[in-house]
């Protein structure tokens, strides 16, 4: 019996398994990666990600995204969302402060994605925060551990999340799990 090859995906790209990728290119792509924790609070557009690793703008976003897993959007999403968290639950700062600190150009949009991300408000966080404080001490804890445990999923994006059915309910024919 003949082998039939596979079909290709419906959006006409080719499933090619993940290659390994070239060591210098991962560096390039780790100086990317630390410049964005080192300063998540700026703005950080593929073009200016890929210039810092020396590739082009494409080539860039799909080495990224191959290298780490996620987009490097959802990369620098999750980085905000946990510098906010640790300053919510950390300081006393107002929490337009803390929005403008950690990189959001709108209050509005911080806590929409906040609230789509950690599915809590971020004034329930700094409570729940408050609350567990004065329940149980951390201090023995690792502070990598506490920060592992308390990293935000962004395996699917924040719209996806927000389009999900209600459980229950049977998804529409347009709609497309990725």
């Amino acid at each position: 019996m003949p082998v039939v090859p596979p079909k290709p995906p419906a959006n006409g790209h080719t499933a090619d398994p993940i290659a390994p990728q070239d060591p210098a290119l991962l560096r390039r792509l780790l100086r990317a990666k630390d410049r964005m924790d080192a300063a998540s609070h700026e703005a950080w557009p593929v073009q200016r990600l890929a210039e810092v690793s020396g590739v082009s703008d494409a080539h860039f976003a799909r080495s990224f995204r191959q290298a780490f897993g996620i987009p490097p959007h959802r990369y620098l999403l999750t980085r905000r969302i946990e510098q906010a968290t640790t300053l919510l639950r950390d300081t006393d700062l107002p929490i337009t402060e803390i929005a403008f600190a950690t990189g959001w150009e709108s209050l509005g949009t911080f806590g929409r994605t906040f609230r789509d991300i950690t599915g809590q408000s971020p004034s329930a966080v700094r409570l729940q925060a408050q609350a567990q404080a004065r329940l149980e001490p951390l201090d023995k804890v690792p502070a990598c551990v506490l920060k592992a445990a308390q990293r935000p999923d962004l395996t699917t994006a924040v719209s996806e999340k927000r389009r999900r059915q209600p459980a229950g309910t049977n998804p529409s024919s347009t709609t497309k799990e990725i």
